[in-house]
């Protein structure tokens, strides 16, 4: 059944297609132009001048998780240091809890967000930490999201050698693994994987026929960034800090700076550097991280708030790095768009245009949410 929209009072398109309408057929964007000079449709619907956007793309988190880390959150705003190792306490409680109670979290989180206009989502494995947790964390996260990654190497399991755990990652992990992710990645920093290691996991990812993506530059400057770029990573995610030559290598290549400004508040740290990006000509994404330690929220919305009011970028850069951007970041582009082909993913806000999501910081303003074509909201 088609539907033409109408009544948009501020259409965001991320494309060369715009209007005042458009038309969802199927799971599909059919038509976008003036209502005027619509074409017929089975259904009408009247937004009544709100503004209509893609549905966010969520371009990383971390969903398939058990257990609570809030005095973890509670110890860190009295001043203690966030550092990669807290990622254990997460991984001892996911490998003791049942497959429903994992797939019920993720379940949770996935409509938590819908709810919120999110309507594309990735997530991570990485808190299974061996074999068999790894293969059911992808498994359960598959039935749930639209895209996951392989994310076994996370962080050395206490105990374990760090090598001795890279050769298990790149070799029986990975084979087992690999046919139910679409990408890799590895946490390179400092307190998790070396240059050396990382690239490890990555090549060998890479000789699966694996995406690749990279945690890096989230903790301080160090190799993260010069490794997603070398290596030709869709993304490298965090990027805190950055030196000129970070940025420049960045904007001289295909690789997407992706931004998890929530993460960076809520450890306490610097927020990335997004005007310095965008000045230099780098592809920027925003994504929630949302995970129980380091970044516990769905709201890409509230990251875009952020990277407004906190991170020197304009509304239209921010929902474009919000919708676009994670796209780009997922080498995706028939979502984050609106326009004649593209998955009918539609946020429509109860306001009359984007400013309104920075100007009206913490409001709730998503009115209705399309998901394939389909009301989801």
């Amino acid at each position: 059944m088609s539907v033409l929209i109408t009544g948009i009072g501020e259409l965001t398109t991320n494309s060369e297609a715009a209007g005042d309408a458009l038309i969802v057929d199927g799971e599909q964007i059919a038509w976008v132009g003036q209502a005027s000079s619509a074409p017929p449709a089975d259904e009408r619907i009247d937004v009544e001048g709100r503004a209509v956007l893609p549905g966010w793309v969520d371009s990383h988190t971390h969903l398939v998780f058990a257990g609570d880390r809030t005095a973890e959150f509670a110890a860190r705003m009295a001043g203690k240091p966030y550092t990669a190792g807290g990622i254990a306490v997460t991984v001892n409680a996911t490998r003791q809890a049942t497959d429903a109670e994992l797939a019920e979290v993720v379940r949770k989180h996935v409509a938590e967000a819908l709810k919120q206009g999110t309507t594309f989502v990735e997530t991570k494995t990485g808190y299974g930490l061996n074999v068999a947790d790894e293969v059911r964390s992808a498994r359960i996260a598959a039935e749930h999201v639209d895209e996951v990654t392989f994310l076994g190497a996370h962080l050395v399991p206490p105990g374990e050698d760090a090598d001795t755990y890279v050769d298990l990652v790149r070799g029986e992990m990975l084979d087992a693994v690999a046919p139910l992710v679409r990408w890799a990645d590895v946490f390179c920093e400092k307190g998790a994987f070396d240059y050396d290691q990382s690239k490890a996991v990555l090549v060998a990812a890479k000789d699966k026929g694996l995406g690749l993506r990279v945690h890096g530059n989230q903790l301080g400057e160090g190799p993260g960034v010069r490794l997603a770029v070398e290596l030709g990573a869709a993304s490298v995610d965090h990027c805190t800090y950055l030196s000129q030559q970070d940025i420049d290598a960045l904007a001289s290549s295909g690789t997407v700076a992706t931004l998890l400004p929530a993460c960076d508040l809520s450890t306490r740290q610097s927020l990335p550097p997004a005007r310095a990006l965008l000045d230099a000509g780098a592809t920027v994404a925003l994504a929630s991280n949302c995970n129980p330690g380091s970044s516990y929220t769905s709201s890409m919305a509230f990251c875009v708030t952020t990277a407004v009011l906190q991170m020197r970028m304009s509304v239209e850069e921010a929902v474009w790095a919000a919708t676009a951007g994670g796209a780009r970041a997922l080498r995706r582009d028939d979502v984050g768009v609106i326009r004649p082909g593209a998955r009918a993913d539609l946020h429509v806000l109860d306001a009359p245009s984007i400013t309104h999501l920075a100007y009206r910081p913490g409001v709730p303003l998503t009115h209705s949410v399309w998901q394939r074509g389909e009301r989801a909201i």
